[in-house]
């Protein structure tokens, strides 16, 4: 099977996986994949629960469709986001309840949307930024996103979604995941105000792992 091939069979594997556990519903939500000669992408208003590999939409570097369904037009988006660093081969994108939610919150940290609770949380979703909302398809957030790229494994869009972003469709969900899980802990327990990790504890796990934070 061609590496094209696989990444068909990926995309539609996590956005089963993504949809059958609740991460998004309906139409909601995008999977992208970067290739040498271009880009996969889900298509536009496509339910992530039943995918067709071959109507997964294929994109030239310009964005242009080559083949299958219309393309996302989120793929202005996850282009800047592939632009901005090269070691990028996915992104995956969720309207997951709780962190929209998170987003909704009046004097949530806008630098960093999920305190940190969990070590799991620091090393696989690691720092995530709160974007600004702007309606649905409005090139304007590109300019909003970009800058964090290279420094965190994914943001918040406000009202709308996570988008996260790693080397693979598997490890840029398992990212996002982990953040709608903190997202779900903090609001079972934020009566409970539980301590959070402290700075020590932090540039342990930095220095460790390597994480983004």
């Amino acid at each position: 099977m061609s590496t094209e091939a696989k990444l068909r069979e990926e995309i539609c594997r996590i956005g089963a996986s993504l949809y059958s556990r609740g991460y998004t519903v309906g139409t909601a939500g995008n999977i992208s994949a970067r290739l040498s000669d271009g880009f996969l992408i889900t298509p536009t208003d496509a339910c992530l629960g039943y995918l067709d590999p071959e109507k997964i939409a294929k994109l030239d570097h310009n964005g242009e469709q080559i083949s299958g369904d219309r393309g996302s037009k989120t793929i202005r988006l996850h282009r800047a986001i592939y632009e901005a660093d090269d070691n990028l081969r996915a992104i995956v994108h969720t309207h997951s309840t709780y962190l929209v939610a998170m987003s909704l919150l009046e004097g949530v940290d806008t630098d960093n949307i999920l305190p940190p609770l969990t070590p799991y949380q620091i090393m696989k979703a690691g720092r995530i930024p709160l974007i600004s909302y702007k309606r649905p398809g409005n090139p304007s957030v590109i300019d909003d996103v970009k800058p964090y790229v290279p420094f965190v494994r994914g943001v918040l869009l406000a009202r709308i979604g996570p988008t996260f972003w790693h080397d693979s469709i598997s490890n840029a969900a398992h990212a996002l995941e982990e953040a709608e899980e903190t997202a779900k802990l903090w609001f079972l327990t934020r009566e409970a105000r539980l301590p959070q990790l402290n700075e020590t504890e932090i540039l342990d796990l930095k220095s460790t792992f390597s994480v983004k934070w």
